[in-house]
């Protein structure tokens, strides 16, 4: 987060009619220019006549920009900012508030440059003087209405979606699996072949004793694809099981229209499936609540298709087995994916006892963190430069977001289309606004060394928490101090992680199990011949040869 700007030493005298003052005018072209009503040359003639109406006001530097108001990342932004601080100017002069920008966190910043750089701002068709507190509030005030009505955009878009969907049309993006879109009407009308395998897959559910994966086995084993033309799943299959889409009814949100498009299963044979869904929910659930179950799911890549490994379990005549399979062979089976499962229970216990070992070696650990120190010292050239192009990144999806919610409000862009960009967009502001706060750590934050001290209070702390806790504690300790398990040929690497706000602590208090700043170290702990079950060993065994 950045620091806060001192407030500046440099005195402003406040604006009088008989002040002399140096103007630097600011203009802003639209992202969508031929929809409003004052281009560059409007702006500079108006701005211009303002100027000339007051006593003693000479224009010295000109500004201008063709980019949206939603970012800062703009040329001639730059420059005005640079010659403020200069002191090549003592007023900029935009015509409307929103030229200046559209963001009211933006706009505070912008009044803080000024400010600390003793540049007065005014708005030509604005009251406000910002050389007084009341008149710096006004534009806080005016920038909060400028974002309240970006606001109101987007929920016109999200009420659009609402009102299409009442109406019976598809709001939802790309077609579902059955239907196609009708580009007069837009509506649902059934796909000439995929309708009857939508048929094929409801009566096989409801007329056999086939699961959702058997089906999805069924269809692949036949050459059938989804609408991705990928492999099905037992999960997709599911899902369409559970879609009142195929009765007929499409909705967003709270809205729902019947009868919006024809059915491709008639309502006996939904609710036949609907209640052997129920019927074998409780088995699902149990499956998908005894997941918590496994340390480390999520933790190991399968080496064939790249997927994670989750926890699965079979039945035996005396016992439940559980092992970790790849994602792929869990959904597909092994026609998905080859990969061979891996027993949990040995290897969840070889990793905890290869945790606690691991923190049985203070020197081992300082000298990882004073690695770690070093080598975020060296690359903090490369950091900043990757925050910088983050920065660029960042202000180009805003502003295509600027630019898509302006296209809707003049009528050039549907609501649906720039509903789904929008929704896109700010997910990847969502991801390059997390990588932005790691490199913010990185560049900014180095380890403390640790302490002995430290290394075996948080031994001592783990020990007891993987060896008496519930399987809750296990798996937050787990997901804490394990990165991931690597798997490579004969051999499996756990990847553990440094915690170092825990090392950073001499007391006697309990172990965090909360994230935080951390890195990871590779130790080897695990060898065997194969990966199938009863073949994993622990470290402490010796190593047979390959």
């Amino acid at each position: 987060m950045a620091a806060r700007r001192k407030p500046t030493t440099r005195r402003r005298e406040a604006i009088t009619p008989e002040t002399m003052l140096r103007v630097a005018i600011y203009t802003r072209r639209s992202t969508d220019d031929e929809h409003q009503p004052y281009t560059i040359e409007a702006q500079t003639q108006k701005l211009t006549a303002y100027v000339d109406s007051q006593p003693g006001w000479q224009i010295t530097a000109r500004f201008t920009d063709d980019a949206s108001g939603a970012t800062l990342d703009r040329p001639g932004l730059t420059k005005a900012l640079a010659a403020a601080r200069a002191g090549r100017f003592d007023l900029l002069l935009v015509y409307r508030l929103d030229r200046f920008s559209r963001r009211i966190r933006d706009l505070a910043t912008l009044m803080d440059d000024l400010d600390a750089a003793g540049v007065h701002f005014r708005s030509a068709t604005e009251p406000f003087d910002t050389s007084s507190p009341a008149g710096r509030l006004f534009v806080q005030m005016l920038g909060a209405f400028a974002e309240f009505e970006r606001e109101v955009i987007i929920d016109r878009v999200i009420n659009g979606m609402e009102r299409k969907a009442a109406k019976g049309e598809w709001t939802h993006g790309p077609r579902p699996y059955g239907y196609l879109v009708d580009p007069d009407t837009h509506r649902l009308v059934p796909h000439p072949d995929e309708q009857h395998i939508v048929k094929e897959i409801f009566d096989l559910y409801a007329g056999t004793r086939l699961g959702t994966r058997a089906i999805a086995a069924k269809l692949n084993e036949h050459g059938k694809r989804t609408r991705a033309g990928k492999p099905w799943s037992g999960h997709t299959i599911g899902r369409m099981l559970g879609n009142r889409l195929y009765l007929g009814e499409v909705g967003f949100r709270d809205v729902t229209a019947e009868y919006a498009h024809p059915p491709l299963v008639d309502e006996d044979l939904f609710n036949q499936c609907q209640a052997i869904l129920e019927a074998r929910g409780e088995a699902h659930s149990q499956r998908a609540a005894a997941n918590s179950d496994y340390d480390l799911t999520g933790r190991i890549t399968c080496p064939k298709c790249g997927c994670k490994y989750v926890g699965t379990s079979a039945t035996g005549k005396l016992r439940r087995y559980r092992y970790y399979t790849c994602f792929t062979r869990a959904r597909y089976g092994s026609s998905g994916c080859d990969a061979a499962r891996i027993d949990a229970d040995l290897l969840d216990g070889t990793v905890a006892e290869g945790l606690i070992d691991f923190f049985r070696k203070p020197d081992l650990i300082i000298e990882a963190v004073a690695a770690e120190r070093t080598l975020r010292a060296d690359g903090a050239d490369r950091h900043q430069a990757e925050l910088d192009a983050i920065a660029g990144q960042i202000s180009t999806a805003e502003a295509a977001v600027d630019r898509y919610l302006t296209a809707f409000e003049n009528g050039t862009l549907d609501e649906r289309t720039c509903g789904h960009r929008v929704q896109d967009l700010t997910r990847k502001l969502d991801q390059l606004r997390a990588r932005q706060d790691e490199l913010h750590q990185l560049c900014h934050d180095l380890p403390a060394m640790p302490s002995p001290k430290a290394i075996d209070r948080l031994r001592r702390e783990l020990a007891h928490v993987l060896q008496h806790g519930t399987p809750g504690q296990r798996k937050a300790v787990i997901e804490t101090h394990v990165a991931e398990i690597k798997i490579q040929g004969s051999t499996l690497t756990p990847v553990y992680k440094i915690p170092l706000e825990q090392l950073d602590q001499d007391d006697d208090g309990p172990v965090e199990t909360s994230t935080g700043p951390s890195f990871r170290t590779m130790v080897r702990v695990v060898g065997r011949r194969g990966l199938e079950p009863r073949t994993l060993r622990s470290s402490k065994e010796k190593e047979a040869p390959p």
